[in-house]
């Protein structure tokens, strides 16, 4: 018996000197990686002091701290950064859905601003700005070196006031000056409307708005085509949809699922990833649904899109979508100011990361860019002669007049739709696919 406790002890001994020798170098480890840490600290407050002291002219102390605390938050990717405590406040009210500004989501690249999308009905809009626009200039000044903050401070103003922003464009062999006034950009989240028998879902923006407005939207369009069983199918258009709330994207997605799961996001610590999940019930009824992607459709966006991919609930239609796959979580700091800081990648339920990459449709559709000239808008004004036209031709007399009533509204209908061809060809497009599914009728 003393011999067994003998060698339980030793064997408890051996196993403290064991875990001594390994966490000793550890130990030491640790404590020298936090002494580099002070010192670097050290070193930033002499510099700070050594500025404050010595620059050539006097500095404020505040903005001192505020540009090097955001650096530090840039250094890390570009949706890391600090948000004073007037640009909290902003980043509020965007959130509720009216501010001022010139209506584009904007992100950084190659040290230039890159215009993400732009915003439906805004002025940047109808002004021409393109997804995938770069912005170099801002009133003939270079916004290169610029922090991503510092430059959309450049494009802000007073409502009313004219700003010129210098483009570089793919295709186009030089940059180009675009004037825009400012003005105060009402987001009007969702934006419905039916389409021959198709009800379409302009979705513009994820904000407090989005699943309110799409649900009263898609109601009001059901109740205008005298029931669901007169549509064949919706178009979810998130076409340069720059993204918002992940509560809504959520949301919005669960609207068009009965279960499983819409999103999961992983952070650093595994144990703080989350998944959620969708609820019963289905605002289409089943519908067929054709969901509309861009270069300019990023985040929020991505995650609906993905979502309905995954479950096999959609036909994802347009070109590949911006690729913005992380998470940002805005923390408040002392003085009313706040800090945006990327704390997880979101994972499409097949378990797929957008980051970078984006989601790719199922059918690639390009949108041309058609340039009419002179000689095809007066081809396209020529009216085209039939033999109705003809003087002396034979009235159809095997037909009623509802027959001929209906057959001139089917012509009316087929004419809008090359119409919409013409002025939007992917929608046409995602149009002509719920139109074929419909032809196929009911599975058996």
């Amino acid at each position: 018996m003393k011999k067994f406790v003998m060698a339980a002890l030793g064997g408890t001994l051996a196993g403290v000197i064991a875990s001594t020798q390994v966490a000793g170098p550890l130990l030491a480890q640790e404590n020298a990686r936090n002494s580099t840490v002070y010192e670097q600290l050290d070193l930033f407050g002499d510099i700070f002091e050594r500025i404050r002291i010595q620059y050539v002219e006097e500095v404020d102390e505040s903005e001192l701290i505020e540009a090097a605390i955001n650096g530090m938050l840039t250094s890390l990717d570009p949706h890391s950064s600090y948000l004073s405590p007037d640009d909290a406040a902003q980043m509020r009210v965007q959130t509720r859905g009216e501010f001022g500004g010139l209506g584009i989501e904007v992100t950084q690249e190659e040290g230039f601003v890159k215009v993400v999308s732009p915003i439906d009905g805004t002025p940047a809009d109808e002004a021409g700005i393109e997804a995938g626009d770069f912005i170099t200039h801002v009133d003939n000044e270079s916004v290169l070196g610029l922090t991503l903050d510092q430059a959309v401070e450049m494009m802000r103003g007073p409502v009313g006031s004219e700003i010129v922003i210098t483009v570089v464009r793919e295709g186009e062999d030089e940059p180009f000056d675009v004037s825009i006034i400012r003005d105060t950009i009402k987001l009007t989240a969702v934006r419905a409307r039916t389409e021959g028998n198709t009800a379409v879902l302009r979705v513009t923006t994820f904000n407090d708005q989005t699943f309110p407005n799409l649900k009263e939207g898609l109601e009001e369009q059901i109740e205008e085509a005298g029931g669901i069983e007169n549509l064949n199918g919706l178009v979810l258009d998130l076409r340069n949809n720059p993204g918002g709330l992940l509560t809504q994207a959520i949301k919005v997605s669960d609207a068009f699922l009965d279960s499983g799961e819409i999103v999961s996001t992983r952070g650093r610590n595994p144990d703080d990833g989350e998944r959620f999940n969708a609820t019963d019930g289905d605002l289409s009824q089943g519908l067929p649904i054709v969901v509309l992607i861009n270069g300019g459709s990023a985040s929020a966006s991505e995650i609906v899109a993905g979502a309905l991919q995954d479950h096999r609930r959609a036909i994802v239609v347009g070109t590949k979508s911006f690729g913005k796959g992380s998470v940002q979580t805005v923390m408040p700091l002392r003085g009313d100011g706040a800090m945006r800081l990327t704390t997880a990648r979101y994972y499409t339920p097949s378990g797929r990361s957008i980051q970078a990459l984006g989601v790719s449709p199922d059918i690639v559709v390009e949108q041309p860019r058609r340039r009419a000239t002179e000689e095809e808008e007066e081809t396209s004004n020529r009216r085209t002669r039939s033999e109705a036209d003809l003087r002396g031709s034979l009235n159809n007399d095997s037909l009623s007049e509802d027959e001929i009533r209906q057959i001139e509204e089917d012509r009316a209908k087929a004419e809008a739709a090359a119409q919409l061809r013409e002025d939007d060809y992917q929608l046409a497009y995602a149009i002509d696919i719920l139109k074929g599914l419909t032809a196929l009728g009911p599975k058996e």
